[in-house]
């Protein structure tokens, strides 16, 4: 795992290369001679899977990057299905947006890989499009947040994952910070141009909880009958009624798991959070010597359940890094949220070769690209854990965690080290 890796993703920009390729979207792609096909990983809960997109509109917000502009948002709900229901597989991503994403990961940064290597065409979700919501109770919600400068499509397999176990998940990218948001029509809006310093990443953060609180409300819109879609594209029956708003949960990776937490400072219809990997700061403190401003949450903390789960790395010396409130000297932030922390908390790490990005879905994506991407590279971007195990890890504990929270179900996963994830180590 290099140093580069691991000091930019426990910063912001981790995905900083989106926002450039962004700009590349348009041109079409050439396609290598041998591409390789993805498939997602099987579904672990209960429940068939339905999916929608939704574009919502702010009218009483100026979008904060663009001020001409009213704020506007890309929505992925993902749901419980009716079991009986049938319906096209959802694509793993837009034309627009595989385009956007190729760039990135074909760079000498990420993979390294010949533009066109994976066929993207036919990569598929497990979710299916639209289909009717299943019947029953109404389900909890949990809202997710991508990391910085990411898209909201490369988290699919804790996303429907998560729903297939019975929640309502509202996923969303945060426009002209995420690297591409496709809109209808096949509309790309592509960052802008990173800025830094802790002014800048304030703002970031500062439209995060904005976007979550909004999409919040239009949720209960929805709950009402109505629908807050721009085009009123229709709805998937039932989704409406499926939605209960009484118990809201919140997780995301890296800038994403700060902004479930700062979100439930200021938003109390949040009732639990996860934070994948992801510093509290606006800045850092890494390295040492550097400023730190860190966030409310993690000056507060909660009165509400928070996990933490770190992620394995090293610094520019070589010596391995631990992401837990243990080692302030990396990450002053999650020691100090863990002080001031007064509802229930857990912090976990994935060790046996993690990196950052295992949070995300390059995690199941790199092992399926084989021998085409070179093995520093893979160690580079996913590790050396098993990525099975790994992916299994954070499905059980994202999914006991909001059932111990959101349903008031203990599976007792939190009771201490299990042997069924052995890559888990509870950090006292």
């Amino acid at each position: 795992m290099s140093s580069r890796h691991t000091r930019v993703a426990r910063g912001s920009a981790l995905i900083a290369g989106l926002a450039l390729a962004g700009g590349l979207a348009t041109a079409a792609p050439a396609v290598a001679a041998d591409q390789a096909k993805l498939t997602a990983p099987a579904l672990t809960g209960h429940h068939e899977v339905g999916t929608t997109d939704l574009h919502l509109v702010d009218q009483s917000r100026p979008d904060p990057w663009k001020p001409e502009r009213r704020r506007e948002l890309m929505v992925t709900v993902t749901y419980p299905a009716d079991r009986f229901a049938d319906g096209p597989r959802a694509p793993w991503l837009t034309p627009g947006m595989s385009a956007v994403i190729d760039q990135a990961l074909s760079g000498e940064d990420y993979l390294g890989l010949p533009v066109g290597s994976i066929d993207w065409a036919s990569a598929k979700r497990r979710a299916e499009i639209g289909v009717p919501a299943a019947h029953g109770a109404p389900k909890p919600v949990a809202l997710f947040s991508p990391g910085f400068g990411g898209p909201r499509e490369t988290y699919s397999a804790i996303v429907d994952d998560l729903a297939s176990r019975g929640y309502v998940v509202v996923s969303l990218s945060h426009t002209y910070e995420s690297g591409a948001v496709e809109f209808p029509g096949g509309r790309l809006e592509t960052a802008l141009p990173p800025g830094e310093g802790p002014e800048f990443m304030k703002k970031a953060l500062d439209a995060r909880v904005g976007d979550f609180r909004f999409v919040l409300d239009q949720l209960a819109k929805i709950a009402r009958g109505e629908n807050p879609d721009a085009e009123k594209r229709q709805l998937p029956r039932g989704l409406g009624w499926s939605l209960d708003l009484s118990r809201v949960g919140a997780y995301g990776h890296s800038y994403g798991g700060f902004t479930s937490g700062e979100t439930m400072v200021h938003d109390r219809r949040i009732d639990a959070g996860i934070n994948l990997d992801g510093a509290m700061a606006t800045a850092f403190g890494y390295p040492p010597g550097s400023a730190y401003v860190p966030g409310e949450v993690t000056k507060r903390g909660l009165d509400r359940p928070f996990l933490l789960m770190g992620a394995e790395g090293v610094d520019q010396n070589g010596k391995p890094l631990e992401h837990t409130h243990r080692q302030p000297e990396f990450d002053r932030s999650w020691a100090d949220f863990w002080a001031n922390q007064r509802g229930w908390k857990r912090d976990l790490l994935l060790r046996g070769g993690s990196t950052h990005m295992a949070y995300s879905d390059l995690q199941i994506m790199v092992p399926q690209l084989g021998s085409r991407v070179a093995p520093e590279k893979r160690e580079a971007v996913i590790g050396t854990i098993d990525p099975r195990r790994s992916l299994a890890a954070q499905r059980d504990y994202i999914g006991a965690f909001f059932d111990l929270h959101l349903k008031g179900r203990d599976r007792h996963l939190f009771d201490g080290e299990s042997p069924r994830h052995p890559n888990i180590d509870f950090i006292d």
